[in-house]
């Protein structure tokens, strides 16, 4: 193999694990059951390792916390295409709170502020 083909081969193999890598700040998505509704959150990279890095970490948060402010996340068109787009601040309170699970969807996830 010739050094330039070595070279384009290499910078091929890099373009493909950048575009495999998850951006820095991906939200991961999180359904809340409470009392009376479940409630869709999103959390990003720092929030979630801050929070304990799963859901178990999240509710462990919402219960030695009493509350927790997260980004609540509905589904959302634009220009015809469907993405999950954080909708409003909530408040999710400890008493109210059932369980914390994974949730997953089809569509592409935004980032919240």
């Amino acid at each position: 193999m010739t050094k330039t083909a070595t070279c384009l081969a290499a910078a091929m193999a890099a373009g493909f694990v950048a575009l495999a890598t998850p951006p820095a700040y991906a939200e991961t998505l999180f359904k809340i059951i409470t009392v009376k509704d479940d409630v869709v959150v999103g959390v990003n990279d720092a929030e979630l390792k801050e929070l304990g890095g799963d859901a178990g970490g999240i509710a462990k948060a919402i219960a030695s916390k009493g509350s927790l402010t997260l980004w609540q996340y509905a589904v959302t068109q634009k220009d015809g295409e469907r993405m999950v787009a954080p909708h409003a601040k909530i408040g999710v309170l400890a008493n109210s709170s059932l369980r914390v699970e994974p949730y997953q969807q089809p569509f592409k996830v935004l980032p919240h502020e």
